[in-house]
């Protein structure tokens, strides 16, 4: 049985994705900051599931945390981190944008080489980061969250040119959703709003054809296209 850890699934598009592969008859091991979130999730799996209370911020405790949990799964073929934190912080404040570089930059770093390290070292394996949209531009409103999902972005890039390179055999994914309806959306007046459930089975599906990048939802390829093409001085005016 193929076997799944999934960091940040205490709700949204983590905790759904624990349920669709889950259901694909995954072995599942799931990490987030609140153990009763986790405890409720592993009982409504139908495969065997494993917990484990990680805080990505604190990174060196997660490594071992993470470690740990490989360990007592016996190994993983998919690791997704998808923990991550988004603040609207147009006044700059520091501890909102500190917030922001300690989970998506430094904690994803954290998780990604701990991954890295086991799937060389096992000689094969699958990492999956969470970016964003949000990583092709910089944002007004939440500048360190676009610049984090870039370094997310820009890190999975240099890891699968290093397995290219190196001609590991390891899998790299970066995921790129749009608005998907989650506890990290503040204001429900967007479009293309995708339900978590819409974009865990999106992502299911790039991650089995092991996808090197996906938009989520799909249609979302137009809007980057659109933001990548942008000239910066018309973009600084919208």
């Amino acid at each position: 049985m193929k076997k799944i850890i999934i960091i940040g699934a205490t709700s949204g598009i983590g905790k759904e994705l624990a349920k669709v592969f889950s259901l694909n008859g995954y072995e599942v091991g799931i990490t987030g900051r609140r153990t009763n979130l986790l405890e409720e999730l592993a009982s409504e799996l139908p495969t065997k599931t494993y917990i484990s209370t990680i805080d990505v911020k604190n990174a060196e405790s997660a490594i071992r945390s993470l470690d740990k949990l490989i360990k007592e799964m016996n190994g993983m073929d998919i690791l997704v981190i998808n923990a991550g934190i988004a603040h609207t912080n147009a006044s700059l404040d520091w501890i909102p944008e500190k917030e922001t570089i300690d989970t998506n930059v430094s904690g994803f770093t954290a998780m990604a080489g701990a991954g890295m390290r086991y799937f060389i070292k096992n000689g094969s394996g699958h990492l999956v980061g969470i970016s964003s949209i949000a990583r092709i531009r910089g944002s007004d409103t939440a500048p360190a969250y676009s610049a984090s999902k870039a370094f997310v972005s820009n890190y999975l890039e240099g890891l699968g040119r290093k397995v290219t390179k190196e001609k590991l055999p390891i899998a790299i994914t970066d995921i790129q959703p749009g608005f998907v309806d989650t506890a990290i959306i503040k204001s429900k007046k967007v479009f293309w709003m995708a339900s978590p459930e819409k974009a865990a089975k999106q992502i299911y599906n790039a991650i089995d054809r092991k996808r090197r990048a996906a938009y989520i939802t799909k249609r979302w390829i137009l809007i980057a296209w659109l933001l990548k093409i942008l000239p910066g001085y018309l973009y600084r005016k919208i």
